[in-house]
């Protein structure tokens, strides 16, 4: 079985994680997923563990066994993932911040990253009261064989499971 198929197994049995999220749109020259979920956890906290994504983001959905992900909030950045033989993947780069606020990254996540495909990720933080609301979406546009609609509920439910991570995370105090 190719890496791509396993992978896009795993991706697919993923979809049942936690309903943070939801297909917005899908077709086959893109897709839109998203949602907003509560953390019990002040902007600023969920601000550090969003941009530290090695904390958060599951070592099932990285390429490489017992990598590192870092995020370079610089213009251009990259959250990348590191092996320590060497081998490297950009993820995604760095397109807009506004600390504590916004986040806006680009590019093709997982396997995505092969196909004529790219999106932009971005990450919203309100307060609301003591606690905040993380609010996202993902919007891929490209072409792929067979479109992209079929992208959309396997993402969907890879970024749902990541961001029940993050929550988890940015609720567990320092």
């Amino acid at each position: 079985m190719s890496r791509r198929s396993i992978f896009a197994a795993a991706l697919l049995a993923l979809t049942a994680a936690p309903a943070l999220a939801e297909v917005k749109s899908a077709a086959p020259g893109g897709f839109e997923v998203g949602g907003t979920v509560s953390i019990d956890a002040s902007p600023a906290r969920v601000w550090t563990v969003l941009t530290a994504p090695d904390a958060w983001w599951s070592r099932d959905h990285r390429w490489f066994k017992d990598s590192t992900l870092s995020l370079d909030l610089a213009p251009g950045g990259c959250w990348c993932e590191r092996a320590a033989d060497g081998r490297v993947s950009r993820h995604l780069e760095t397109a807009l911040v506004e600390p504590q606020s916004k986040l806006v990254l680009r590019g093709g996540l997982g396997p995505l990253q092969g196909q004529g495909a790219s999106g932009g990720l971005t990450f919203t933080i309100k307060a609301v009261g003591e606690s905040s609301t993380l609010t996202w979406s993902y919007i891929v546009g490209g072409y792929t064989p067979g479109g992209l609609e079929a992208w959309a509920a396997p993402v969907d439910g890879v970024l749902s499971a990541q961001i029940a991570s993050l929550k988890t995370r940015a609720e567990i105090p320092d």
